[in-house]
């Protein structure tokens, strides 16, 4: 492993799935934008009811995207981890351990004081990759640790 080494990390699965469920939500919300015009209910909906509907799509397809955002850069000084909303930076000698506990769906980071920080990138569905990831994460925790 060389002193440069950078390791990023993002979900597969989820890019996958929050996509699909992002395409799906949007299209519902236009799809009832569309047909609130037509409807019997004696209820008179307006363009900009419309309009809404299709915004609220956009807003609830970008917030379901959020979780598609979640990512860890480590290198030999140490961790970088941007989950949903948050980005937070660890130095490898404030991290214990690099875990993967049965039945998570995350890796974590184990930390001082029985406290750990969930690392929403390295996902359990992602299987293989997952464990491809842990492996590298450790490798460099190990190697800021001994040296």
């Amino acid at each position: 492993m060389t002193e440069s080494e950078v390791v990023v990390v993002r979900p597969r699965r989820a890019l996958v799935m929050c996509s699909v469920l992002a395409v799906i939500m949007l299209a519902t919300f236009v799809v009832v934008a569309v047909l609130l015009r037509g409807s019997d209910t004696g209820v008179i909906f307006q363009p900009s009811d419309q309009a809404a509907m299709i915004g609220i799509g956009v807003l609830l397809a970008a917030g379901t995207m959020l979780f598609a955002t979640a990512r860890v850069k480590a290198d030999a000084d140490g961790i970088e981890v941007r989950n949903v909303l948050m980005t937070k930076k660890f130095a490898w000698s404030e991290v214990l351990s690099v875990s993967f506990p049965d039945g998570a769906s995350w890796a974590r980071l184990e930390l001082p004081d029985d406290e750990y920080y969930s690392v929403m990138a390295v996902q359990a569905v992602d299987r293989e990759r997952a464990v491809a990831a842990v492996r590298a994460l450790r490798k460099l925790h190990k190697a800021a640790w001994e040296g």
